[in-house]
């Protein structure tokens, strides 16, 4: 799903438009573009997404990685507009009776960048390279837990064992976190790996010059494009420039001075000011995965009571939050899913703002003293709420609205103590378990993002230190729905499952769901045929061209 606005300015192919995501407008008649692709010239996207320590996304696994790796990795399989899975490098797919075992015919004559050929050997050493700890990865490392063994059959057959039936594997093989890098590559080690990754796509990584931009350059032998691309040649680009310029206003003037094409993570003040321009074309490819919501630590004090917990949610106006911050660019989510998933399962009803219920709540739990401040206390101890914040994953809108609801919850009584910290220090603090609230959305293609965040299971770090159930759910009813959905195909029955499951996860006041993680981009009307692939929403520039 791509909600757009702005002028159109793209005319793009019938078979993008019937099966990708695309950019279109609301307004105005569009414009026709230039009299077909254009080849050369170099595109320059501005990113205010924390700049990447490693370009490898097999190395931890985060969004930052994900919308670089796209541009010159490729994976297994794609997902179309529709939510269909769809031929990539992988041609097609079997699965046994007990769907134990899944066997992949590779796309043959592929080769990567650096010569090393295509084949099954890739497929199996690239996930054995996941699932090494010496890898740190996180994101990719828990999508593939199920996979006890690949075989590589023959050169085009990719033979992979389960240790249990696994719903979600197409769907996390389509994922730039688990896309296939070259074995040459990833030989050369971890270092040299994550300067510059060798993948089959329509880029090659040229340079990166640090805290500044990452060159690419075009793959003149290209031809793997996904099932659903209508452009399945080389790009017409000559090459991307990427640049890191996390300062919202610069990117935005540096779009506004033609010094750079495209731009990410628009304010929501930003989107509304370029609805009036006739030079940019907004492109909003909501992510999938998890909604954007706090989670409550609910593994140790105050939050292990869920009369606390909800005495926090029904202390915080987020309704009106949301409508004055965000402008009408982003709507209230009620969900653990987004709502660009099909099985997400909402009820607001129990995220009503209510003052006078959380200061009942919280009088029966024995917080029924405050101090001179205002503060709630037990037994000699303040209700006060660690609150880490990443400024490298939130937007001045999201801070702003952070703090709103730490002036309502005082209200109540509780201390919210806001502390904001770069990725790593952030990243520390988690895995130290100093945090009451945490702001932690997840990408990732699916339902089965529920799995991760919420069986006990996501308790337990990854290699690379991360853990994904913030909060600490165990619980094992939740544990055995999330199970025997994953185990279970019928996609009927999977999204009943996983309702239930979801209900489970409100009803105990576990999370506190704010809105869709957002993904707005906004592009110079000189860009066309850009698209956001209906994988994790990252953009796709391997058909672009300017004009």
């Amino acid at each position: 799903m791509v909600r757009s606005r702005l002028r159109r300015s793209l005319a793009p192919a019938a078979a993008i438009a019937a099966s990708a995501l695309l950019l279109a407008a609301c307004a105005g008649e569009p414009e026709p573009a230039a009299t077909g692709p254009t080849e050369g010239g170099t595109l320059v996207y501005a990113s205010g997404d924390a700049e990447p320590t490693c370009l490898d996304p097999h190395v931890g696994g985060n969004y930052p990685q994900a919308l670089l790796a796209t541009q010159f990795l490729e994976s297994l399989v794609s997902r179309d507009a529709d939510g269909a899975i769809v031929p990539w490098l992988a041609e097609s797919w079997t699965v046994s009776e007990d769907a134990l075992t899944w066997e992949f015919t590779l796309a043959e004559g592929i080769e990567f960048t650096d010569g090393t050929p295509f084949d099954a050997e890739a497929v199996k050493a690239n996930i054995e390279h996941l699932q090494d700890p010496a890898t740190q990865s996180s994101t990719g490392y828990l999508a593939v837990q199920k996979v006890e063994s690949v075989e590589a059959v023959d050169e085009t057959t990719a033979r992979f064992t389960l240790s249990a039936p696994d719903s979600a594997l197409l769907e996390s093989l389509s994922q730039p976190w688990l896309a296939i890098e070259s074995p040459t590559g990833i030989a050369r080690g971890m270092e040299e790996n994550c300067e510059s990754p060798v993948g089959t796509g329509p880029f090659v990584v040229d340079s990166w010059a640090k805290q500044d931009r990452v060159t690419l350059t075009r793959n003149d032998g290209y031809a793997s494009a996904p099932g659903d691309a209508a452009h399945d040649g080389p790009a017409f680009l000559d090459g991307i420039e990427w640049r890191f310029i996390p300062d919202s206003a610069s990117r935005y003037a540096a779009l506004q001075a033609g010094e750079v094409d495209v731009i990410d993570n628009v304010q929501p003040d930003v989107l509304v000011q370029a609805e009036q321009s006739e030079d940019l074309v907004e492109l909003d490819a909501p992510r999938p995965g998890s909604s954007n919501r706090i989670e409550l630590n609910s593994g140790k004090a105050p939050f292990d009571d869920v009369a606390v917990r909800e005495a926090f949610i029904r202390s915080v106006n987020v309704d009106d939050a949301v409508a004055s911050l965000f402008q009408g660019t982003a709507e209230r989510s009620y969900s653990p899913l987004a709502s660009v998933e099909p099985a997400a399962y909402s009820d607001d009803s129990l995220f009503s703002y209510d003052i006078d219920e959380a200061n009942d709540l919280l009088d029966e739990a024995g917080w029924s003293e405050k101090d001179a401040d205002g503060v709630r206390m037990k037994d000699g101890e303040r209700l006060t709420l660690t609150f880490p914040v990443s400024t490298n994953q939130s937007i001045p809108a999201e801070v702003s609205l952070f703090e709103q609801l730490q002036a309502g919850a005082k209200e109540a009584g509780f201390d919210v103590q806001l502390d904001l910290l770069d990725l790593a220090s952030w990243y520390s603090a988690l895995g130290a378990n100093e945090y009451d609230l945490v702001s932690a959305p997840y990408t990732k293609v699916g339902p089965d993002v529920l799995r991760i965040l919420y069986h006990s299971d996501g308790i337990v770090p990854a290699p690379s230190g991360y853990f994904a159930n913030h909060s600490q759910i165990d619980d094992p009813a939740v544990d055995a729905l999330l199970d025997e959905a994953s185990a279970t195909l019928d996609e009927a029955d999977r999204a009943a499952l996983y309702e239930e499951a979801q209900a489970d996860v409100l009803e105990g006041y576990y999370i506190l769901p704010l809105y869709d993680q957002q993904n707005h981009f906004l592009l110079s009307t000189s860009v066309h045929d850009a698209r956001a692939l209906g994988t994790v929403s990252t953009p796709s520039f391997a058909a672009a061209w300017l004009s």
